[in-house]
């Protein structure tokens, strides 16, 4: 690892910093509920009230708890206001960047690399509106790459325990190898990745990835430590203790956060089972009304297909075709028409690049057998490939949330190479570093460009016009 950590918590302070301050001006415009701020909001609203969301009957409520409880926060320290229901989404916003520059930082061994990846998610104009608004999908963020975070540390740790054995002496292993201790970080991540799961499902596609990565990772450390059958060691040393993990503790963490479920007299479903002639009948009532809930809520999302006009799929995505519409807001002030406008629109030099780099990361996985690559891929596959199962589905580009991290550190795999190596001549090093500052800078400058329609700042037809590239933007 780079030595300069203080140097580089510092530079990581002044980015996150300036980071919160652009996304806390006008954070309580539009002082209204806007797109699923309206189910959200007033449901952690519920929450803080009665600890679950009451049963209503005009919508059925269709996510997971702790995502409103993250929500919920911020209403509890500032109020049942527009501020109080979106700074809780600028905080885990700003968290990511964080976390992302320290696990860049980790990946790369780079603090160079790692800045620039807290600058593009800093500078990504889709995530800042996103994190300025009341829906779930940034809290998701959060909780995906935490637990990613979690899954390097672990696999640092492991490896420093596996060469600290090695270098003690390896001759009395036996055929299984040496026992390495608990793993705490692992632990960690299968309690983060139960969270994500609590907040949108879609956080189990990323366990479910992850946590076969963090295996393969354990068959690369014994062979690489020269035991004769790693696989069969990764069997017996890892599996068993990766599933408790990544596989029962995710589980019971989930169920735990529907604790306010099970204790509401009125929560929606709550007592379905209750004098019903069901299977298994020896199961308690609350956990097969709970199942059948779940049942009720999966049949919901899996057959979503009403029309929506900023509906979109997967494959447009990538380039940011369809972003959101949250606000459009249009009146006459000194006899001039006036937009105010917030479309969460991703930064062009940052998501046109994502598909190049998601190319770079699989010829450097191919050629390299490049770790780094493979745990970004995974990263891909699991918050934007998978969304293709189902085109039918009514999506929305905002699901693109808890991927972007990933795609940002294929973007940066790119730019570490552009930078060159360390053994590289020094006149190689500077046109890469030129380079590579000369990319960041663009990203900034187009996000600052950007950002009139991604914060409703009021803008002319003309000058609203000028923003919108694309005509799917419109």
């Amino acid at each position: 690892m780079p030595r300069d950590s203080m140097l580089m918590w510092a530079f990581a302070v002044l980015i996150a910093g300036a980071a919160a301050l652009v996304r806390m001006l006008n954070l309580s415009w539009p002082d209204r509920l806007v797109f699923d701020e309206a189910y959200y909001v007033p449901e952690a609203e519920q929450m803080l009230r009665y600890g679950f969301e009451e049963n209503r009957a005009y919508y059925f409520i269709v996510h997971p708890p702790f995502g409103k409880w993250n929500l919920a926060i911020g209403e509890w320290l500032f109020g049942y206001t527009p501020f109080g229901w979106r700074i809780a989404g600028v905080t885990m916003g700003v968290g990511a960047i964080l976390l992302l520059m320290f696990v860049v930082r980790r990946l790369t061994r780079s603090s160079f690399i790692g800045l620039a990846a807290g600058i593009l998610l800093a500078a990504d104009g889709f995530s800042f509106a996103l994190s300025r608004t009341g829906i779930l999908d940034i809290y998701l963020q959060f909780w995906v790459l935490l637990g990613f975070v979690f899954l390097v540390l672990d696999r640092d740790q492991f490896r420093a325990r596996l060469a600290a054995a090695y270098s003690a002496g390896s001759e009395h292993w036996g055929r299984w190898g040496p026992r390495l201790g608990f793993r705490w970080w692992r632990l960690a991540a299968g309690i983060t990745f139960g969270l994500a799961c609590s907040v949108k499902w879609s956080g189990l596609y990323f366990l479910a990835i992850f946590a076969i990565l963090c295996v393969w990772w354990d068959v690369g450390a014994y062979r690489l430590v020269g035991l004769r059958a790693p696989y069969l060691v990764a069997l017996r040393r890892s599996l068993p203790t990766a599933f408790w993990d990544l596989g029962i503790v995710p589980i019971l963490t989930y169920l735990v956060s529907w604790i306010g479920w099970y204790a509401g007299e009125t929560a929606q479903g709550r007592h379905w089972a209750e004098g019903r002639d069901t299977a298994w009948p020896w199961i308690p009532e609350a956990i097969r009304a709970l199942w059948h809930m779940h049942v009720e809520w999966w049949g919901f999302h899996t057959t979503l297909t009403s029309p929506h006009p900023w509906d979109s799929h997967p494959w447009s995505w990538i380039v940011g075709g369809r972003p959101v519409l949250m606000v459009n807001d249009q009146y006459v002030e000194a006899g001039q028409n006036l937009t105010r406008t917030i479309t969460m629109i991703g930064t062009p030099a940052l998501w046109w690049a994502f598909a190049p780099a998601l190319l770079w990361a699989i010829w450097r996985l191919l050629s390299r057998r490049d770790w780094v690559a493979g745990a970004a891929i995974a990263g891909i596959v699991a918050g934007w490939v998978v969304w293709f199962i189902d085109t039918e589905r009514t999506m929305f580009m905002f699901y693109m949330a808890p991927v972007v991290p990933f795609f940002i550190i294929a973007v940066c795999l790119a730019l570490q190479d552009v930078l060159g190596k360390p053994s590289d001549s020094r006149e190689r090093r500077q046109i890469g570093a030129g380079a590579v500052a000369i990319y960041l800078a663009l990203v900034i400058v187009l996000f600052g460009f950007f950002l009139p329609v991604l914060n409703g700042t009021p803008l002319t037809e003309a000058e609203r016009a000028l923003r919108m590239w694309l005509t799917t933007w419109n």
